[in-house]
Formats: structure tokens, sequence, C-alpha cells
């Protein structure tokens, strides 16, 4: 049985505090993440054999180091089902840009294998799985905008507004566990509130450090900012922009200098995955 198209969607950072540091090593924040609609698609074809396998990649990341692979056998240890999978995935997503595209092909792989697999398993049981593998896989398991805490795994459902941005990728991968092992990260920044978030209150901690050590983000930063208040997303590298509507978001991405990418996208509070998933039961 074959089951195609499962969306796959990146995310915004539209905010990133470091507020903390626990004795594990890991690092207390406080964020929002938003959907942004750029996607990753990914095929799924259900073996009987029990074998787990990536049929078709074109990111570039060996199959060993694969987030989507790492979730199949997972999920497979966990639900105890004795089918396999043969995987293909679309990238869309910039790799290393702060987007969340690999935890959120680990995501879509758990959430469409649970249906597939017909294994049954709850979302929270989901998301602990999801967990395991990487700190912002429950919230696209979750599938919603959200204000988020701990390492980014407490979330509390938001409602935002449905912005158009600017995505700029200025080419340059970079790694998460770099930047949070850096010394000279902040990681003392005092906690806000929602209230706070949405009077402005609220920067990213990571951009100072990423500034000083990534000059091609630097750059894009500065360029970006002489048409809309430039932020970085995550760890980065991807920056955005708002702007009041698509049409001068496109004018803006036509001046994009050729040696970087760009990406016109809308904001959007409800994952494509929830939708794909309720198509899938239904038929």
């Amino acid at each position: 049985m074959k089951s195609l198209k499962w969306p796959s969607p990146a995310k915004l950072n539209l905010f990133l505090h470091i507020t903390g540091q626990r004795p594990d090593g890991y690092h207390e924040l406080q964020t929002v993440f938003q959907f942004i609609n750029l996607y990753d698609f990914i095929d799924f074809e259900i073996l009987e054999s029990g074998i787990i396998k990536r049929s078709t990649n074109n990111s570039g990341i060996v199959e060993a180091d694969d987030l989507v692979i790492k979730a199949a056998y997972k999920f497979k240890e966990e639900s105890q089902t004795k089918l396999g999978v043969d995987i293909s995935l679309l990238k869309n997503i910039p790799i290393g840009g702060g987007l969340g595209g690999g935890s959120s092909n680990a995501a879509t792989t758990l959430v469409a294998l649970n249906q597939l697999w017909q294994t049954d398993l709850s979302t929270e049981e989901l998301a602990n799985i999801g967990l395991s593998i990487g700190a912002d896989v429950p919230f696209f398991i979750y599938g919603h905008a959200a204000w988020a805490e701990g390492v980014g795994d407490k979330l509390t459902k938001i409602e935002l507004d449905e912005h158009f941005y600017l995505v700029v990728y200025p080419g340059c991968n970079i790694s998460t566990r770099t930047v949070f092992e850096s010394a000279d990260l902040t990681r003392n920044t005092l906690p806000i509130t929602i209230r706070d978030f949405f009077n402005g209150n609220s920067g990213n901690d990571c951009e100072e450090f990423i500034r000083n050590h990534y000059n091609e983000v630097a750059e894009a930063l500065d360029w970006l900012n002489e048409y809309s208040p430039s932020k970085l997303t995550g760890t980065g590298g991807c920056l955005f922009a708002q702007f009041r509507d698509e049409k001068i978001a496109n004018n803006v991405k036509d001046k994009l200098p050729m040696k970087w990418k760009g990406y016109v996208v809308k904001g959007i509070n409800t994952s494509p995955l929830l939708e794909k998933l309720i198509y899938e039961k239904n038929h």
C-alpha cells in the first residue's frame, strides 16, 4: 500500500530567549513557533517484510543520519509492529537554516506511520517518542502554533496573525549544537510573558553569536533590515522579515542578491499535516 504527499511544514521561531542551562547541558528556552507554507513532502509504501528503507531522498543526508529513518525505527520499536516501510522524501526546506525541516520530517513520519501501520498510539505518546528524537518534534506532531518553554517541549497553543514573510537563506548551514555549546552565548535572559511577546518585548539570543561567527548571515540581516526589521529564526542560518502583503514581499525578494535564496511565505497556525491525517482516516 502506498500513501503519497504527506506534508512536512517548516516553522519560524518568532523569537528565541535562552533563560538558563540545565545540569544535563540542555538549555531552558522561551520561544513562539509558527508554521509557514514551505513544505517537504514524504511518500510511504508499507512493506509486509518488516524492512525500513529509504528509496529516494534529495537532501544530501546519509541514511544513517536521516531523522526520517531514525523516527521510523524508533516508532517500529515502540509500537512493536511487524510491518516495514519504504520512504521517499522530497526536500524543499533548507537544511541547517533554523526552519525545523528535519524535526518536521520526523514528526510527519511518526504521524503517518501511526495511521498507516494502524498502531493507534495517542498524540501524547507520539509526542513522547518525538521528544527522544528532537526537542521541537512534539510541536510538529501537535500541529498548532505554540508558545514553547522548557527545551521547547512545553507547549501552549497560541493564536497568531498569519502574516506574509520573506525568508532569506544565505546558504550557511549552522549546527544547533555548535551554537548551544558556545561559551559566549547569552544564557541568562529573564523570562517574559505571552503578553510581553505580543507587546514586542522579545528578540533572539542567538543573533549576536551568529552575527559574530557567520558573516554571510550578518550581511543578509543587514540587507533585509533596509526593507523591514529582520530576525533570525531559531539558531539560524535563515532569517525573515514581516511584510504587509505578499506583493511587497515579492518585490523585495526580486531585489535579493543572486548568492542568496528567498522564499515568500505565509505564517499559518494549523499544520497541513493534521488535514492530511483526517483525509487519510476518511479514505
